[in-house]
């Protein structure tokens, strides 16, 4: 399946989000950077974009937080988005958020990590929310300008994310974890849903994989059994079930003050609290038949997001809108 957006294909009556997004972290400090290209369409209504640009340092505490909406939205011939002048595709992130700028190239030797377990779910009305990795470990190049500081990010590891959907999960989880002590080369990207039905929520479902030693194996699926999850907004514990006997164990922490409080808005008027913080530290414990136990820790390169609609998590929300 092709990288591209998929906003211009939706029918004019239709309502939709779409993201394309970019995560990457210093391999030496607490240091990183969330860039989010969005699409937003009400039913009926033309698409705008808007950019978002999230700079975390745990030294500093509260991250930088800006976004920016804009009615000029395109896809440029050699890439996948142009928000305005801030654009992303194969290669390269450009562009500029309220005082951040920033030119960025990646690269990977990792294929798509394409989550749903089945091509047609990606086709098919449900799930309404479809989510890949174009490239789930990717090294950076380039610098950010934030203000009168440079942050270089040569040598920097993170990931590309795509996700679309007619509306948003009632509640999700997203961890991508890299950078591990005991295995540099690892990485971890899962996602975990709950939807509304019947004006309950739905339990659990994840979908993800962890690569070792550039092997990939399957994690979650609608049918695995054994999935628990405790989530707050600072911190998570999970234990994933895998395919073949395999099994993960995942606890996550942020940084006390270093999360992100973002206000995302559903195209039929609803909205969700989405708290970010990609500095977490993650422990890990991958569990695989036939063999001992393997116990990881990334001390600041895990990115931990939880989407929900309570307001009373304690993360301050930036102060911008999701019209």
């Amino acid at each position: 399946m092709p990288v591209s957006a998929m906003f211009p294909t939706v029918s004019p009556q239709s309502g939709m989000y779409e993201s394309f997004y970019l995560r990457a972290v210093s391999p030496t400090q607490p240091l990183g950077v969330w860039i989010r290209c969005t699409v937003k369409k009400r039913s009926g209504q033309p698409p705008h974009g808007s950019v978002w640009c999230t700079v975390f340092d745990a030294a500093s505490g509260a991250p930088y937080m800006h976004k920016t909406t804009t009615e000029e939205l395109s896809v440029p011939a050699d890439g996948w988005i142009a928000v305005g002048e801030t654009r992303m595709g194969p290669g390269v992130a450009e562009g500029a958020c309220g005082e951040a700028s920033w030119s960025l190239r990646f690269e990977s030797r990792e294929q798509e990590l394409r989550h749903l377990p089945f091509g047609f779910l990606y086709r098919a009305p449900l799930p309404r929310t479809k989510l890949t990795s174009p490239a789930p470990l990717a090294s950076f190049s380039g610098v950010l300008q934030l203000g009168d500081r440079r942050i270089d990010l040569d040598g920097w590891h993170g990931m590309i994310g795509h996700n679309w959907g007619a509306e948003h999960a009632e509640r999700w989880i997203w961890l991508h974890g890299l950078d591990f002590e005991e295995a540099p080369g690892a990485w971890l990207d899962l996602a975990i849903g709950r939807i509304a039905v019947g004006g309950r929520q739905s339990p659990w479902v994840a979908n993800g994989a962890i690569c070792m030693e550039g092997k990939r194996m399957r994690l979650g699926g609608l049918l695995a059994r054994g999935l628990r999850v405790a989530e707050r907004a600072d911190r998570c514990s999970l234990w994933v079930p895998g395919r073949g006997g395999t099994s993960l164990e995942a606890h996550v922490q942020t940084p006390a003050g270093s999360a992100a409080g973002w206000r995302y808005a559903d195209h039929d008027g609803g909205e969700h609290d989405v708290v970010n913080c990609s500095i977490a530290t993650l422990r890990v414990v991958l569990r695989r038949k036939g063999q001992a136990s393997q116990s990881l820790l990334s001390s600041h390169g895990a990115a931990y997001e939880l989407g929900m609609r309570e307001h009373d998590h304690g993360i301050a929300v930036a102060p911008f809108g999701d019209d």
